[in-house]
């Protein structure tokens, strides 16, 4: 959690905040608030195909259209491209001394933008050069200590900023989509369009944005053999097992068979897994716990 300085209050000395539970001031931040929880990001074959496609869409500055089923990993994989786990974390630390900004969001040099549900096109016009800009000082920052657009031009406009990721695009509307197509054309960067299946085909229908889509992927579910490898991986066996381990592997098959590669489902699965094993005070994973924890779930992505 941020530290609690009083140094940074906004409130007066007999100023007790209470103005806060009763005002409409809505949420201080528009983002969701860091989660320090996660487990430690898995990098399968299918995200090493998505970075090889983002690095390619950055590189020639070009629009690229990104698919999936839900829950198979496009978000996960492009906010880890992009450092945003990184940034968030960062930018929740109130101190008189800003930290170095996290080394991956310099690499990427990346903005993650993701429309609202119901998005109106002021809320597009203002998000998108938000979300590059603020990229863009981010670099200056790093190399002068400073963010001074008037001395460093080079950043201005988003300038340093080199590709946009845009997330849940399936919620942009044909005036949204026109607005990507505009800011894509008065900028130097290259951006990426994430959706589900079919949003290919819709965008078929928009020619002008349509035109410009330079590279195209399909982020695939992960196949057995990789699932089984990552939850090796982030299950390990516990110690001499009596059976050689034949139930640890049963309770992975398990897993794998139940999952189909979907990755939202396998980390709601998993977090199952956890609390029947807290539960019962079991340290040993078995194709029963597991199947208690399906039990739990309703089995949808």
């Amino acid at each position: 959690m941020p530290p609690t300085d009083p140094k940074h209050s906004l409130l007066s000395k007999d100023d007790d905040g209470s103005r806060f539970l009763f005002g409409d001031f809505g949420e201080i931040n528009s983002s969701a608030p860091p989660r320090p929880d996660l487990p430690p990001f898995q990098t399968t074959h299918e995200h090493r195909r998505f970075a090889e496609f983002a690095d390619a869409v950055r590189t020639h500055r070009y629009i690229g259209l990104c698919w999936g089923p839900p829950g198979v990993g496009k978000t996960l994989s492009a906010r880890h491209y992009s450092g945003v786990d990184d940034w968030e974390q960062w930018e929740s630390f109130f101190s008189d001394t800003l930290g170095p900004v996290p080394e991956r969001v310099l690499e990427a040099r990346t903005a993650f933008f993701t429309p609202t549900v119901v998005a109106t096109p002021k809320q597009i016009d203002q998000g998108l050069p938000r979300a590059c800009q603020r990229i863009s000082y981010a670099v200056d920052f790093a190399e002068h200590g400073i963010v001074d657009p008037y001395v460093h031009t080079e950043s201005r406009s988003s300038g340093r900023t080199e590709l946009l990721i845009i997330d849940e695009a399936d919620r942009l509307k044909a005036t949204g989509f026109e607005q990507v197509r505009d800011y894509f054309d008065h900028h130097h960067m290259g951006v990426i369009l994430i959706g589900m299946p079919g949003i290919e085909k819709r965008l078929a229908r928009y020619p002008q944005l349509y035109s410009r889509i330079g590279f195209a992927h399909e982020y695939r579910q992960l196949s057995a053999d990789e699932l089984t490898a990552v939850l090796a991986r982030r299950l390990p066996a516990e110690g001499e097992a009596t059976d050689g381990g034949v139930a640890h592997a049963t309770a992975i098959a398990t897993i794998v068979r139940i999952t189909a590669g979907n990755f939202r489902l396998v980390d709601r699965l998993l977090t199952q897994i956890e609390r029947v094993q807290t539960v019962n005070d079991l340290n040993e994973l078995t194709p029963e716990v597991v199947e208690a924890a399906r039990q739990a779930l309703l089995i949808g992505h």
